[in-house]
């Protein structure tokens, strides 16, 4: 038997699960894995399991799945690790739902395991195959819980607006990151995120962030990456992988979270725009030993529990508001308005470089040197 299986998210790996369950799998046929999600992919690194786990390319886990689709196997497992059975279940489903939306014939046996080890942990066979379905719950002592039970208990009520979606499993005080980008935070259990033509406009269960909803502009609810709280919960030691340096000094600019950072770790120095854009990416890319330089506010919603830096890393902090200025200054003056340059030999010239744009909005700043 062939088998697809498509991990998610970071805490099924720090938990030890993923690697546990693919061992278990392994048992039933021949086995290959992939990941979704950009976090998830730092944990692999992290756990040394790239020759398990495949992250060469940045997926959502509905094109995941699609691939082993696309690929003929016999049956796709969807490993995850919500915070909660109920996040963990609405993930399911809606990332299943996504993946029919995708394919021609929804013929291959889809199985979730979700929250492995918990007391509510489950398995999901979301169209068939029933029987090896119950014979890993067992294995597991995981409930089976029915495609048709999360519709009822979870998804149902959401079909009484087209604009506003409602998150579930949330708790007071988290960060609501809404397709990469924190639009606000939860003061309640009960959130949920009203939209008006593609604009999200207000929330229930939470305060509006404004210059995070400017920045995420125009959104589908129903399609969009809703997250709340830390996107990674472990303690974690990173590990750091040598690579050979660019024989160019390269720069890049990255001016939002959601664009697929490893897609720059050739790079001498990224430089990044805003607090939650620097804490995630140089957490990141600490694992490729490139240093960053930060443009940042203050504004910092914490969405890792450890923001890593590669020594050496400079980080601006400017008056409240200014982050978004300079960035869009430096892309347009420092990089024709492109993301990459090999137009400098070091980062003490882009540092001074970048003091000389901050001087003439007449900004006051601050820099921390990362040592």
């Amino acid at each position: 038997m062939r088998i697809g299986i498509v991990v998610h998210g970071p805490n099924i790996i720090d938990s030890g699960y993923a690697l546990k369950l693919i061992d278990l799998i392994k048992g039933y046929g021949d086995v290959k894995a992939r990941l979704g999600g950009t976090m998830g992919r730092t944990a692999v690194i992290d756990a040394s399991l790239e020759n398990v786990i495949d992250i060469s390319r940045k997926l959502v886990p509905s094109d995941s799945l699609k691939i082993f689709h696309d690929d003929g196997v016999d049956v796709i497992f969807l490993l995850n690790y919500g915070k909660s059975n109920v996040t963990g279940q609405v993930f399911g489903y809606k990332v299943y739902n996504h993946y029919v939306d995708k394919i021609d014939e929804d013929d291959i046996p889809v199985i979730q395991i979700e929250r492995p080890g918990e007391a509510d942990g489950s398995v999901i066979a979301w169209n068939n195959d029933l029987g090896l379905a119950e014979e890993l719950s067992e294995e597991l002592n995981l409930s089976i819980v029915t495609p048709g039970e999360i519709y009822e208990n979870h998804i149902k009520q959401d079909d009484a607006g087209v604009n506003q979606r409602i998150v579930h499993g949330v708790g007071p005080g988290e960060n609501i990151m809404v397709n990469s980008v924190i639009i606000g935070k939860t003061n309640s259990d009960k959130l949920t995120l009203i939209a008006r033509d593609n604009h999200i406009v207000d929330i229930v269960g939470g305060e509006l962030k404004p210059h995070g909803v400017e920045k995420l502009g125009e959104v589908d609810l129903d399609s969009a990456i809703i997250k709340t709280g830390l996107l990674r919960h472990a303690k974690v030691t990173p590990r750091v992988i040598s690579q050979d340096k660019p024989d160019a000094f390269k720069v890049t600019f990255l001016d939002h979270a959601g664009e697929d950072v490893y897609g720059f770790r050739d790079s001498s120095l990224v430089i990044t725009v805003g607090d939650d854009t620097t804490l995630i990416s140089s957490d990141i890319l600490y694992r490729f030993d490139i240093p960053v330089i930060g443009i940042t506010d203050g504004d910092l919603d914490r969405v890792v529990e450890d923001g890593f830096k590669v020594k050496n890393s400079i980080i601006f902090e400017l008056e409240s508001g200014f982050d978004d200025i300079v960035g869009q200054d430096i892309k347009r003056l420092m990089f024709d308005g492109k993301h990459e340059s090999c137009d400098y030999a070091s980062i003490d010239e882009v540092k001074v470089k970048i003091e000389e744009i901050i001087k003439n909005i007449k900004c006051k700043y601050k820099i921390n040197y990362i040592n």
